[in-house]
This record gives C-alpha cells, structure tokens and sequence, in this order.
C-alpha cells in the first residue's frame, strides 16, 4: 500500500507511522529522517538542505520533494510506503501525484489523525525532559515523575523544551492549519482522506487505522 499520514503536532504521528509501517511490511519515510540521511551522507541534496537550514530558513520544497523522489525510487519502497511530513502544502501533494502517475502508480489511502486542539496543547505543553538524557521522557499528566522535577531513570533535572510551550504549539497549530491542512481537502476531492481518531493508547489508534485501510484495501 502508498499511504500518506497527516495530522496536527501532537497528532502521534511518528509513534503510528513506525507501528503502521511495521504492520504493513512497508518502509517508513519521514521527512525528518530524509533530512538527516542526506545531510550525514553530505549528499548534494543535504548540502543544499543544511544550506537553508543554517540560515534559518525552511528547505524549500523542490528539495523536498527530490529527497522524498530518491527515497520512494528504493527497493524497499517499490512494494509501498507509508509517508509522514511529506507532502506538508498542496504543491507538494501534486508533486507527488505527478510523480506517482509518471510511474504508473496511485495512492491507497490519505490517514488522517484527528485530534481536538486542546489535547494537542494538553500532550505537547504537558512534557518534561530530563537535562542528562532527553530519551528520558516524561508527562506532566500521563507519565509523571515519582517526584516533581526529577528523572525517575538519572535523577536529573527535567524541564520543558522551548519547542513545548503552550505559545509555542499554539503557532506550530496555525502553521499546520495554514499550511498542511489544506491537503486534507485536496485528497478529499480524490476519495482518499481517512479520518482515524487519534485519542486513548496508541495500539487503539494503530487497531483503528489497520481496520479503516483494510476496509480501503478490500
């Protein structure tokens, strides 16, 4: 199967990708991971990337879109993938029908991850990090510390990223409305958008997804 995930920050995205993918038996490929490979391999399309990115300015999207055209041009893609953060705007999602279609290949499905505004805000504003190791990950609601502050695993400090303030989610919200939501409405048009709701444990929301692309599929 092709599929393309798309939900709000927040949404689980990266969590349901990696446990679809599995499922399916098909390669995850996230925009984030693109950006790193190319850029760690000093690619000509991560020099170019980091050459942006240094300067504070966002990749703009025909390096993009060439980064996810090398990636879906794989072996392992070449029974299906299962794409996050690409395409993030409307031009970028005809970039990749076109190239789809150049390839004599479709979309099966468009997963979109529903999530109300204020559990967005509730889930990223509520995370701690711990200072000595941000694997440890902890939650001011649904995973709190033993103790108010401190790292259950190290004992560190932990404290809230930047990134993580209410303001902050807030503006990367509006980002996503502005700009990726509207392809919700471009794949709509095309019969492929799948609206999961994205609420209770993770392998609720990944049982609700494999059901509805079942359902796509048969």
């Amino acid at each position: 199967m092709r599929i393309v995930l798309v939900g709000p920050p927040g949404a689980g995205k990266g969590t349901q990708a990696a446990f679809l993918a599995k499922n399916l038996g098909i390669p995850h490929i996230s925009t984030g991971d693109l950006f790193r490979a190319n850029i760690s391999r000093q690619t000509e399309l991560g020099k170019l990337a980091k050459s942006y990115m240094d300067k504070g300015e966002l990749v703009p999207d025909e390096v993009t879109i060439a980064m996810a055209k090398d990636r879906m041009e794989q072996p392992d893609a070449e029974s299906g993938f299962l794409l996050d953060g690409f395409p993030r705007n409307v031009s970028q999602a005809e970039a990749l029908d076109g190239m789809l279609s150049t390839a004599g290949m479709k979309l099966d499905a468009v997963l979109d991850l529903e999530v109300p505004e204020d559990e967005v805000v509730r889930r990223i504003a509520g995370r701690r990090i711990c200072r000595n190791d941000s694997a440890h990950v902890f939650h001011v609601s649904y995973k709190a510390p033993k103790n108010a502050g401190v790292c259950d695993v190290c004992g560190g400090e932990l404290y809230q990223r930047d990134d993580d303030s209410e303001e902050t989610v807030r503006t990367r919200l509006e980002v996503y409305h502005t700009q990726t939501e509207p392809i919700i409405d471009y794949y709509k048009a095309q019969g492929l958008v799948v609206t999961i709701l994205a609420l209770g444990k993770v392998e609720e929301v990944t049982a609700r997804s494999m059901e509805a692309l079942a359902r796509e599929d048969g």
